[in-house]
């Protein structure tokens, strides 16, 4: 690593950093992306790492209490040190990542931007945990990495470079345990991931998805993730492949392409609007609107493994209007009125605090911004044994929908009407459990009778739940974004 190096820092320019002769248009572009994903940085302690020539140096020393920017090439540090220690409380370190020492609980955010590729993985596994161990409870971990393959058009000699899946880094983060148990009270603490997304510029600039940067949060764990959870239990690679077989092309939720169409034809989207998908699975519904309506789509999953699939497909499709990131929507930020729509399909049952997460749904839309929510909800209690316990296996918050309605109105959208569409949803089970049976030796031989039990069963006793009452199915076709054109009060149905 030492002589790739030195062989690509002669000279200490940012095109010798970046690796790549467009390193000017890309900086212009990349800089205000990946700095309006960080937390806020007011009073903050921020370690750099792989900090380079300072070109994110300068706009960390302008936002925080201190920085300090560590790399391991001397030319890159000595050119850092010059250009910025007069801006600011800034150190500057030349030193090898893997031999870095800090005491613990000494920064409030770390922040690296090329880095983990250029170690190996005995290496980064113990910089995670040092990372883990260096940060402050509540503290935020950025990163950026190149995947799969290089993006940079410098020649090179030979390349030490790992271009590793997002998978690899997504497991390796949220793994990563630190015990900071005291006498009095056992703590251990990990990574929770905020967002993990494709850096925009290089798409819209070079047509390249594999630049993907993270931003992650120390949290106290005692228990594995709700991401985790999704992701080998729920939401298994396997498991997602078995719904979308039954489901159709692109799709792990009800109806398919059948109630997209119905559901996406109410929101009247035009050319050029931003769309917010939440819960977007594996991007069928995005692909349809940005094909159908030229709509931009962000697709916003908490499971990794959908969002894998999802962008796998999205470069197949070679469909620039149509982005993904694995982020958890009660965290994520995002400017006010930043998308024309919100849109979201059977995912809110996962959220306790739905009323919070309905209010930042109104700061994300533009006035006069549409909502379209349609969910897995419940009928009055009591509830049957059986359902209770279907509830609490899977960790659902399920309300009635006219409930759904009442949090909506609360938060100030108008023209609210829930629907209770459970009838339809019946039916669209029916015509699944008979697509299943037509297709039973197709699906058995790509996947296993095991699997086609445990689909049919799965579809069987959700058919029984909602014909007994307890389960429902609801919607709210689009809730407006401030008061309606005709009055200021808001109808739930």
């Amino acid at each position: 690593m030492t002589k790739f190096w030195k062989e690509h820092s002669k000279f200490a320019t940012v095109e010798e950093m970046m690796l790549d002769s467009n390193a000017q248009e890309l900086t212009q572009h990349e800089l205000p992306e990946i700095l309006s994903l960080l937390p806020s940085l007011a009073a903050s302690d921020v370690l750099e790492l792989g900090a380079g020539i300072g070109r994110y140096t300068r706009h960390l020393i302008g936002k925080a209490c201190h920085v300090t920017a560590v790399d391991f090439m001397e030319k890159f540090v000595e050119k850092n040190r010059k250009d910025n220690s007069h801006l600011g409380n800034a150190e500057f370190i030349q030193a090898d990542v893997t031999k870095l020492d800090f005491p613990k609980h000494s920064f409030d955010v770390v922040f690296s931007n090329w880095l983990l590729m250029y170690l190996s993985d005995q290496e980064l596994k113990s910089l995670a945990e040092k990372l883990l161990m260096w940060l402050r409870p509540g503290g935020y971990l950025f990163f950026r990495e190149s995947c799969f393959h290089q993006s940079g058009d410098c020649k090179r000699d030979f390349n030490p470079t790992l271009y590793r899946s997002p998978a690899y880094y997504n497991h390796l983060m949220t793994s990563v345990l630190q015990d900071e148990s005291e006498k009095t009270e056992k703590k251990c603490y990990g990574f929770d991931m905020v967002v993990n997304k494709t850096v925009q510029t290089y798409v819209k600039v070079k047509n390249n998805q594999n630049q993907l940067c993270w931003l992650m949060q120390k949290v106290r764990r005692g228990f594995s993730t709700f991401q985790e959870f999704l992701d080998n239990q729920q939401y298994t690679r396997r498991g997602i492949l078995r719904y979308e077989k039954m489901f159709g092309s692109g799709y792990v939720s009800t109806g398919g392409i059948s109630t997209t169409k119905e559901f996406v034809d109410m929101v009247n989207l035009t050319a050029g609007q931003k769309v917010l998908d939440v819960g977007c699975g594996i991007g069928g519904g995005d692909f349809y609107m940005a094909k159908t309506f030229g709509v931009e789509v962000l697709g916003m999953d908490l499971s990794s493994n959908m969002v894998e699939i999802a962008m796998e497909r999205a470069v197949k499709e070679k469909l620039p209007l149509v982005q993904f990131e694995v982020s958890d929507a009660t965290k994520r930020k995002f400017p006010d009125s930043t998308f024309d729509v919100v849109y979201s399909r059977d995912t809110i049952l996962h959220i306790r605090d739905k009323l919070d997460l309905f209010r930042k749904f109104y700061s994300w839309l533009k006035p006069g911004g549409k909502l379209l929510i349609s969910d897995y909800c419940c009928g009055e209690k009591p509830w049957s044994p059986a359902f209770q316990d279907y509830v609490n296996q899977r960790g659902y918050m399920l309300y009635t929908p006219q409930r759904y309605g009442q949090f909506l109105s609360e938060v100030g959208f108008s023209n609210v009407r829930a629907e209770d569409r459970t009838e339809q949803f019946i039916q669209v089970i029916k015509v699944e459990l008979q697509r299943a049976g037509e297709m039973k030796e197709e699906f058995i031989q790509e996947f296993s009778q095991e699997d086609y039990d445990a689909v049919v069963n799965g579809w069987t006793k959700k058919l029984q739940r909602c014909e007994t009452g307890d389960q429902r199915w609801g919607a709210t076709p689009p809730v407006t974004h401030g008061p309606s054109v005709q009055s200021r009060n808001s109808s739930v149905s």
